[in-house]
């Protein structure tokens, strides 16, 4: 059974929007119960961020492949696990669901709709952590769907948890919660000025991670309808 476009499209909308609602949401209430100490707020963002990913790529993985990112979108199309012209629908839903759940959060919590942040992330380390950790997240999506598709949720959740804290940049990887943390002048933010070097770092890294493992598994190809779970999709919508 196939499953068309539009629907997909809204899988990766309402995956994205829970996604950037679980990061901003559980960076504010965080903040507001760590009592000044950071390391705990950033503990419990990573724990609930890790934690969404892996019901969120469950659940919606079937039906869309669960990108939830645009930089993980580009990787796959490049290698033919989705057809080109289908890349800027998912795109754009991810984008404007990342929009969508960073004012869900702020709404939760009493905030205004959006806010500018004022988090400087800024700096060759930042942005260059932003290039490592997509690296390695492309990596670890086409390393484990040359396995088992289906260890990729907990895999891919539990890399995110982890570079959290190994990444300077504390792991954006992803240029749609990119966008939509510049919306949230909260814990988890960073200024808008800074979000292109993250993106085109995100987007550099994803390439890289793909041509690595493409030269590491010749048989890449074959997998990349897996990324991140096997889903069916239609090749026309009407």
């Amino acid at each position: 059974m196939t499953t068309s476009l539009p629907r997909r499209a809204t899988a990766e909308f309402v995956g994205t929007a829970f996604l950037v609602a679980a990061v901003v949401g559980s960076g504010i209430m965080g903040e507001r119960l760590a009592g000044g100490n950071l390391a705990m707020a950033l503990l419990a963002n990573t724990v609930a961020t890790g934690a969404a990913l892996v019901a969120l790529i469950l659940t919606f993985g079937p039906i869309s492949g669960a990108h939830f990112n645009p930089a993980v979108t580009i990787a796959d199309a490049f290698e033919g696990g989705l057809p080109w012209r289908e890349a800027p629908v998912y795109a754009g839903a991810q984008i404007t669901g990342a929009i969508m759940g960073a004012m869900a959060a702020h709404l939760m919590f009493g905030l205004p709709l959006v806010s500018l942040s004022r988090h400087s992330r800024s700096g060759t380390a930042q942005v260059f952590s932003e290039f490592v950790a997509t690296l390695g997240l492309l990596s670890v999506i086409w390393g484990c769907s040359k396995l088992r598709s289906n260890a990729i949720p907990f895999a891919v959740g539990a890399y995110i948890t982890a570079a959290y804290w190994f990444a300077a940049s504390t792991s954006f990887a992803n240029p749609a919660v990119t966008i939509a943390r510049c919306l949230s002048d909260t814990f988890s933010g960073i200024r808008p000025k800074d979000v292109p070097l993250f993106v085109v770092a995100q987007f550099l890294g994803a390439m890289a991670g793909t041509l690595l493992f493409r030269w590491l598994v010749p048989s890449l190809k074959v997998r990349a309808k897996e990324v991140l779970l096997a889903h069916n999709s239609e090749t026309t919508d009407a």
